[in-house]
C-alpha cells in the first residue's frame, strides 16, 4: 500500500560509509538528499566487516607482538569473552542510533526501508508497518501490509547498495547453514573447530583470529592466499597461519558438505575429509543489484559489469541510462570493492551531483577546485570529479599477522598492461627500524618502478603494522614523485620507513 510520495533533490540507496559520504557531499550545495537504509545505518563496515573484525584480530596481534619483544612475558591466550565485549562497543551493540544522530545533523532525511528503483527518477522504498526500521510516522489500519514510500528525485538518484557473499554451488552446503563474515564477526562463541573456506581477504582473516581465540582451524583455498597480491604476501601469510596452527590446504575445494549431530562435514576435491564444529564460507562477494530494479532505470543484464555490477564512467554516472540521471558508487560498482576505495568514490560522485545541480553555496560547499563537467563530458584525471584513483592507486590492508598491504597494481597486473615495470625488493629485517621493533622480526617489502617515466606505480608491504606504512607509498603513487626527488624525502632513523632508501639506492640512485 502506498502511503505517500516525496520529492528530494537527490535521493541515495544504501546508508553504509559509502552512500553517507555521497549524501553529505551532495547536499553541500544546497540540496535536499534522502538517504534510504534497509539495515543498520553505517552498513556492513560498521557491524559486520572492518571494524568488528578488526577488533577480533587485535588481541592475538598484541599477545605476538608481546612473545617478540624480550622482557616481556607471553600474556597467554586472549580473554574471548573480553574481545567479543569490546567488538560489542565497536558495533555499539548493532544500535545506529549514533550514525542516525550524524545523518540527522548533517541535515540529511533518513528513510527506512528496502529502497528499488521504480521509474525514471523514482525509488520505492519497502518496509514492514510495525518494524522499528519502518520510518514512516504513524500509520493505522494498514493490517500486516508493507508500507510503501515513493521518493521522487528532482535531479540525482545515487546507489550505494554494496555487495553480498556468494555460496557456491557445493552439495548439501546451504542445508549445512554456513557461517558468512555476518556470523563470524558477530558470534558470541569460539567454536572448538572452523573450516574456513576461501584464501582471500575475509578468509585468511578470520581464520587468524579465531586460532588466536583458541579454535582448531583449518583453511581450504582452491588456489593460493591472497591471489589479488603479490605471490609473496600470500606465501608468507600462508606460513604464519601455519605457525600459529592453522592446516593450511591449498589446491581443494569443498565438493561436498553435511552437517549432523553438530558436526560439519567437509568432502574435499582431492578426496580428503575435513570435520568441524562450524564451517565459514568466504568465496567471494556480488554488486547487490538483483532486487535493485535496475530495468527501471532501461538496464538490462547485458548492460550491467560482472557479477551484475553497474557500470559507470569516471564521474561515477551509471552509463546506458536516458537522461544521465542514476549514478553509483561503492562496490555495486564492481570497480574497488573496498570501504575506503567506496567512500572515495562517494566524495566523488556526491562532489559531481552537488555541483551539477546545486543552487547554492552554502557553509559547507567546496571553496576551491574546476567546475564540473557537463553530462557526457569526461572529468579531467586527478580532478575532484574523477574517481582515477580507482584505476592507478587502489589500496588494500590485509589484518593477519603479518599484516600486508598494498596500493596500486601487482607486478603481474601491471606488465599484462603492458607497463614497463622494474620490481625492487627488500626484507624489512635487514632495516635498523625492524631490529628495534623484535630481533625475530619478519618482513618484506616491493615496489614497482615505471622505467620511462621514473616514478613508483605500486607498493606491497608485508610485516608487523605493515597497513601503517602504506600511506607514504599510496602519496608517491598518485602524486606521481620523481625518483630523483623522492630521494630527498629523508626517511627517520631508526625507523622501518627507512625502507624507503634501500629502494632508492637497490634502484641505482
Amino acid at each position: 500500500m502506498t502511503v505517500s510520495e516525496e520529492s528530494f533533490d537527490v535521493v541515495v540507496i544504501g546508508g553504509g560509509p559509502v552512500g553517507e559520504n555521497a549524501a553529505d557531499r551532495a547536499s553541500r550545495t544546497g540540496l535536499s538528499v534522502a538517504l534510504v537504509e534497509s539495515e543498520l545505518v553505517g552498513g556492513e563496515c560498521s557491524y559486520w566487516a572492518c571494524m568488528p573484525s578488526k577488533v577480533l584480530l587485535r588481541a592475538g596481534a598484541v599477545r605476538s607482538l608481546a612473545r617478540d619483544t624480550p622482557g616481556l612475558a607471553d600474556p597467554g591466550p586472549p580473554d574471548a569473552a573480553a574481545v567479543f565485549a569490546r567488538r560489542d562497543e565497536i558495533t555499539s551493540g548493532w544500535d545506529d542510533s549514533g550514525q542516525v544522530s550524524w545523518v540527522e545533523g548533517a541535515g540529511l532525511t533518513l528513510v527506512r526501508g528496502h529502497g528499488r528503483l521504480a521509474g525514471e527518477r523514482l525509488v520505492e522504498v519497502t518496509a514492514p508497518k510495525d518494524s522499528p526500521a519502518a520510518g514512516f510516522g504513524e500509520a493505522t489500519d494498514l493490517g500486516d501490509a508493507p508500507v510503501t514510500r515513493l521518493l521522487r528525485a528532482r535531479h540525482a538518484v545515487i546507489v550505494a547498495t554494496g555487495s553480498v557473499p556468494v555460496l557456491p554451488d557445493v552439495p548439501g552446503l546451504a542445508e549445512a547453514e554456513p557461517w558468512s563474515s555476518r556470523e563470524a564477526t558477530a558470534s558470541d562463541a569460539v567454536p572448538e573447530s572452523l573450516v574456513v573456506v576461501g584464501g582471500g581477504v575475509v578468509g585468511v582473516e578470520m581464520a587468524n583470529a579465531y586460532a588466536d581465540l583458541g579454535a582448531r582451524v583449518t583453511l581450504l583455498a582452491r588456489g593460493g592466499l591472497l591471489s589479488n597480491a603479490e605471490p609473496f604476501a600470500g606465501e608468507m601469510v600462508a606460513d604464519a597461519l601455519r605457525a600459529a596452527g592453522v592446516d593450511v590446504r591449498l589446491g581443494v575445494e569443498p565438493s561436498a558438505v553435511q552437517r549432523a549431530d553438530g558436526t560439519v562435514t567437509v568432502t574435499l576435491s582431492d578426496g580428503g575429509e575435513v570435520t568441524a564444529a562450524e564451517i565459514l564460507v568466504a568465496t567471494g562477494r556480488v554488486p547487490r543489484t538483483a532486487d535493485l530494479g535496475v530495468e527501471a532505470a532501461g538496464l538490462d543484464e547485458s548492460a550491467l559489469g560482472r557479477g551484475g555490477a553497474l557500470v559507470v564512467d569516471e564521474s561515477l554516472q551509471v552509463t546506458g541510462v536516458e537522461g544521465g540521471w542514476l549514478y553509483a558508487c561503492g562496490d555495486v560498482t564492481g570497480r574497488a570493492p573496498t570501504t575506503h576505495q567506496g567512500k572515495y568514490q562517494g566524495r566523488v560522485v556526491g562532489d559531481v551531483v552537488a555541483a551539477r545541480y546545486g543552487t547554492e553555496a552554502g557553509d559547507r560547499a567546496p571553496t576551491h577546485g574546476d567546475p564540473a563537467p557537463a553530462q557526457g563530458e569526461e572529468p579531467a584525471p586527478w580532478s575532484r570529479y574523477a574517481a582515477t584513483a580507482d584505476r592507478t592507486a587502489r589500496v588494500q590492508v590485509v589484518f593477519t599477522q603479518p599484516q600486508v598491504s598494498w596500493v596500486g597494481p601487482t607486478e603481474r597486473e601491471a606488465r599484462a598492461a603492458g607497463l614497463p615495470v622494474e620490481a625492487v625488493s627488500y626484507d624489512l629485517s635487514w632495516v635498523a627500524g625492524a631490529s628495534v621493533e623484535s630481533p625475530g622480526y619478519t618482513g618484506r617489502a616491493q615496489v614497482l618502478v615505471d622505467t620511462q617515466r621514473k616514478v613508483l606505480v605500486g607498493a606491497t608491504f608485508v610485516g608487523p603494522d605493515a597497513g601503517e606504512m602504506l600511506h607514504a607509498a599510496t602519496i608517491a603513487v598518485v602524486g606521481e614523485v620523481p625518483l630523483d626527488r623522492l630521494w630527498h624525502a629523508v626517511p627517520a632513523y631508526p625507523t622501518v620507513s627507512e625502507v624507503w632508501l634501500r629502494f632508492l639506492e637497490s634502484y641505482g640512485l
